[in-house]
């Protein structure tokens, strides 16, 4: 089943279902548990959102032979683990924003499948892995390779963790419905052009592989989300290279999951705050009211006793 979580025309949160992207069905019961219903009521929606609030954002990275190949780097013995943070997710159709304050040049798309966990795990096998897999769904580990790579003090998080550097979407796929999640499809488009054309099979460490190593001696909790690596095709690793700009609009595409798409803008330079005071005065105190706009909406009050 195709799982979406959407904004209805009331502004109503809601997680529905479809068949063809277009009609949407709310749903009853437990998603986590498998226990769901679908409805007879039609939703109109206002706009999707990310089908997963994660807590927790892991990324593996060089986990497809040829993109490994593509960066000159060795095959990695173990999985090589970052973290994203949650304030990094970006909903489907919203804009990847190219950061300025902390500006970046180099910034690039990485098509990702996505595993999110759905009941705690900790030490599982390799055997068990996949029984604690809610579903799967699109990602896009948008990168700065220059704060990556550069600028970041040898960390990859923070080139990686920019607001709306990580579009997921447009909505999980319950893992009942993937019988391999390791023989999918991957494509990207920038721009209507093919930039990355893989399969998942080119995984150097399977789905069950990477849950069983990030569950060692390390609980998972429900909605945690995997983003279990990149194929060949990353704009750093062409002649020359390919970074993303404004106007652009990247498209992923994984087989029985769905289209993943974003158009990209210029973050917005800083507005200046202004800074209104209102004073007010009664018969024994004094109140200055401060305002600072437009952004912080910060609210002091002083008080001066008469």
């Amino acid at each position: 089943m195709k799982i979406f979580r959407l904004r209805d025309q009331a502004h109503r949160i809601r997680m529905a279902t479809s068949d063809d992207d277009k009609t949407f069905f709310g749903l009853n019961g437990d998603i986590s548990l498998g226990q769901v219903k679908i409805t007879n009521e039609r939703i109109d929606v206002l706009d999707l959102l990310a089908p997963v609030e994660p807590g927790t954002i892991y990324g593996i990275g060089l986990n497809y032979r040829k993109h490994a190949e593509e960066t000159g780097a060795r095959i990695p013995g173990h999985a090589i683990v970052f973290l994203k943070s949650p304030t990094a997710i970006q909903h489907p159709g919203g804009p990847i924003v190219l950061p300025r304050k902390l500006r970046s040049d180099e910034v690039d798309f990485e098509a990702e499948l996505g595993d999110i966990i759905g009941s705690e795990c900790k030490n599982v096998s390799r055997a068990e892995a996949l029984n604690y897999v809610l579903g799967y769904t699109i990602a896009n580990d948008v990168s700065a390779r220059d704060w990556q790579k550069t600028w970041g003090g040898s960390q990859w998080c923070r080139g990686k963790t920019f607001d709306t550097f990580c579009p997921v979407g447009p909505a999980f796929v319950t893992a009942d419905s993937i019988q391999d999640p390791n023989n999918l499809a991957v494509a990207t488009r920038v721009n209507g052009i093919t930039m990355q054309q893989s399969n998942t099979r080119d995984m150097i460490f399977s789905v069950a592989e990477i849950i069983e190593f990030l569950s060692g001696s390390t609980t998972l909790e429900p909605g945690t989300l995997i983003l279990t690596g990149t194929p060949e095709g990353v704009g750093m690793g062409r002649k020359p290279p390919v970074y993303l700009k404004p106007g652009d609009v990247v498209e992923i595409e994984i087989e029985s999951i769905g289209i993943l798409r974003n158009p990209v803008v210029e973050e917005e330079p800083s507005q200046r705050i202004a800074v209104f005071q209102l004073k007010l005065e009664t018969h024994n105190f004094s109140a200055c009211f401060t305002y600072f706009l437009p952004s912080c909406f910060a609210f002091k009050i002083s008080l001066f006793p008469q």
